[in-house]
């Protein structure tokens, strides 16, 4: 048996995440894969600002691959510095919500089982996927997953806004609150140049299938295939929604006559009703806002299977 390669790899690891979970998982990573023969740059800064922009200068070198270990939030700042470039994105989640994991078929909740898969596909050809582009203004972030823009992301700000209670709980409570709250939408849509008018309650873009640590909004959606899937829930009452939402638990809601997708390079939305667009978990900012797909732009370190998964 040839011996596995050594690698270059760049280690950044979010200290906030968690609580500071992050850090003893980040060193544990580190550990991992310089015992596999790697060798490997931890980067472990105070500020997401520095750790960005450390792992940056890094990625200038192209080293191999560069691992994130945090959140949605430093798996989706690595996909803005690795898009486009020839470095792999590894990831070791240490969030909540870990939903790029979940849609890659990384384990979520386990950063050992996460750790050896990565030191495992370490001396395989990475995984070549899409991203997401969304463009507010003269800016524009990278995505990997979701972009949302109703219902969705207010449920996401206020998520945001609680402390207690941890985890997927915190999702759970901050969804009763604002189904107390829930009010229809106006949107002005641009679906590939064809416009469209919807009255609504949600409007979710998809490269991947979950938010909300494991809400399997898009359920079809694929990784690699050109598209991205564009969710829209009709104008519902509080009941209604909630009857949805428990479908969305089965995996059943896009058999909902209320419910429409459409496979999309590019969509524009529009509205009138100080809706805030995130993008996987990140603030992005108010409506209007243009998501366009990029095929083939982003190398992961994940299992094969979980592009078309």
């Amino acid at each position: 048996m040839e011996p596995t390669p050594r690698r270059r790899v760049v280690v950044a690891i979010n200290p906030s995440a968690s609580s500071g979970r992050g850090r003893g998982v980040g060193d544990a990573v580190v550990e991992a894969l310089r015992a596999a023969g790697h060798d490997v740059v931890p980067l472990r800064e105070p500020t997401v600002e520095a750790l960005v922009a450390a792992a940056r200068a890094q990625v200038l070198t192209l080293p191999h691959a560069l691992v994130v270990v945090g959140g949605d939030g430093v798996v989706n700042l690595g996909v803005g510095l690795v898009v486009g470039v020839p470095v792999a994105l590894g990831i070791v989640p240490t969030g909540t919500g870990n939903d790029m994991a979940r849609t890659l078929g990384i384990p979520h909740d386990d950063p050992e089982a996460a750790t050896r898969l990565l030191v495992s596909l370490l001396d395989r050809p990475p995984l070549v996927i899409d991203a997401g582009r969304v463009t507010r203004g003269d800016e524009s972030t990278w995505f990997g997953c979701i972009v949302s823009a109703g219902f969705d992301a207010v449920v996401n700000e206020r998520t945001n806004a609680l402390r207690w209670p941890k985890g997927r709980r915190r999702y759970d409570l901050a969804l009763l609150i604002e189904l107390l709250r829930l009010r229809p939408l106006s949107y002005r849509l641009e679906l590939d140049g064809a416009s469209r008018e919807v009255e609504g309650t949600l409007v979710t873009v998809g490269n991947g299938r979950s938010f909300g640590g494991g809400t399997t909004v898009l359920p079809e959606a694929r990784l690699d295939d050109g598209l991205l899937d564009v969710l829209i829930v009709e104008r519902l009452g509080r009941l209604q929604f909630l009857r949805l939402f428990l479908k969305v638990a089965k995996g059943t809601h896009l058999a909902d006559p209320r419910v429409h997708v459409h496979r999309v390079r590019k969509v524009v939305i529009e509205s009138d009703d100080g809706i805030v667009a995130y993008a996987d978990g990140e603030l992005v900012g108010p409506l209007p806002v243009t998501v366009e797909v990029a095929p083939g732009v982003l190398h992961v370190i994940a299992p094969a299977a979980s592009a078309s998964a």
